[in-house]
């Protein structure tokens, strides 16, 4: 609707993770180098944490593709609400394992069978669960156990999990402390502070822009007033500005200024975000 209006080849602020977007803010960058040199280099457990909205599916997405690149067979859990035989299971189909049992014990062997036969051949393999903080104190025992599986010089299965917050307090609880131990590297996400909003806001309208005038756009007034409202969170961000280029639109108004974005939000019942 917007997009011929504004020059724009594609929609530059939906809210799904695609790493075509994906911003190279400094505290994600050394999240994505951290959970990439962690697999690549047999770390074993590894945690990404952050608020709602932060940019942690993404953040996973992003990964993904750099496992891919690098042929690491991962198992990717995006619903972790699972009984251990599930999990088990749902681990074992996506490393491309054919299991039929509903016993723990076979599929615990299948899994360290088929993580062996990897690992003689040079081959990494990783299981990446996304919305940990969702994993049950059973299931979270469980996944501690699965860094036994492992040689006299590494672990078999290098694991990544990424949450909420609620995942930090589940690791550092006393009936977990065995796993916290295991954790080799932790990482947490920020909100994006006011020049990676700005930042933030002119890559994606020029990576959707088919031409120049992008940074037109949004005058630099309007960066403050959607850091204000957003409190720096991408997800708020992307909806705040879809939302100003659909009412930009509506009064074909080339430029998405400070009103506009006021009205957006107060629209969307977000000014309570607002930073004081």
């Amino acid at each position: 609707m917007y997009r011929r209006f504004y020059g724009l080849t594609r929609k530059p602020f939906e809210v799904s993770p695609d790493p075509y977007f994906y911003y190279p803010t400094q505290r994600h960058n050394e999240a994505l180098a951290m959970l990439t040199y962690g697999v690549q280099e047999n770390k074993g457990f590894l945690v990404v944490s952050g608020e709602v909205g932060t940019g942690k599916t993404l953040l996973v997405r992003c990964l993904l593709d750099a496992l891919s690149q690098h042929r690491i067979a991962f198992a990717f859990v995006f619903n972790p609400v699972l009984s251990v035989i599930d999990f088990l299971t749902l681990l074992l189909h996506d490393l491309g394992v054919s299991a039929k049992s509903q016993s723990k014990i076979e599929l615990l062997s299948l899994l360290n069978q088929h993580l062996l036969l990897r690992s003689r051949r040079g081959e990494a393999t990783a299981l990446i669960v996304d919305e940990a903080q969702l994993l049950s104190c059973e299931l979270l025992e469980e996944i501690r156990l699965l860094t036994n599986l492992e040689t006299s010089l590494f672990k078999l299965l290098q694991i990544v999990l990424v949450g909420q917050p609620e995942l930090e307090a589940k690791l550092d609880s006393p009936q977990l402390r065995q796993l916290k131990q295991r954790v080799a590297m932790r990482y947490r996400l920020a909100p994006l502070d006011l020049q990676d909003v700005r930042g933030y806001i002119l890559r994606r309208l020029e990576l959707a822009c088919a031409h120049s005038r992008a940074c037109s756009i949004f005058p630099e007034e309007s960066f403050t007033a959607v850091h204000r409202y957003s409190r720096g969170i991408p997800r708020l961000i992307n909806t705040i500005c879809e939302n100003c280029l659909i009412s930009g639109y509506s009064r074909q108004s080339k430029q998405i200024t400070p009103n506009i974005v006021e009205e957006v939000v107060c629209d969307l019942c977000l000014e309570f975000a607002a930073v004081s």
